[in-house]
């Protein structure tokens, strides 16, 4: 009710069909087997915090993603606004 009070609609798998939502639940596995499988966490507050820390400072920096030319998130980012920009700068 408060998603929707929000005006966000829920979107969810079948149980038991993680096909249908591959790249989410790739990117659950990524962050199990390279942060938390692999930390100790003092309590939920500092589980949130390290994980939001391996999201921003690996995954999204340092892991590169064959899906996005072997660019790692951010890079690909920026050159899609480079690209972006100039076709925006090229139009009449």
């Amino acid at each position: 009710d408060l998603l929707q009070a929000h005006g966000i609609q829920i979107s969810m798998a079948a149980i038991g069909k993680a096909e249908e939502n591959g790249y989410a639940e790739r990117l659950i596995r990524t962050i199990k087997e390279e942060e938390v499988y692999l930390s100790e966490y003092r309590d939920f507050s500092d589980a949130h915090a390290q994980i939001g820390c391996f999201v921003e400072d690996v995954y999204m920096t340092k892991r590169i993603h064959s899906s996005l030319g072997y660019l790692t998130p951010v890079e690909y980012e920026i050159a899609w606004w480079q690209s972006h920009i100039q076709s925006v700068m090229e139009s009449p």
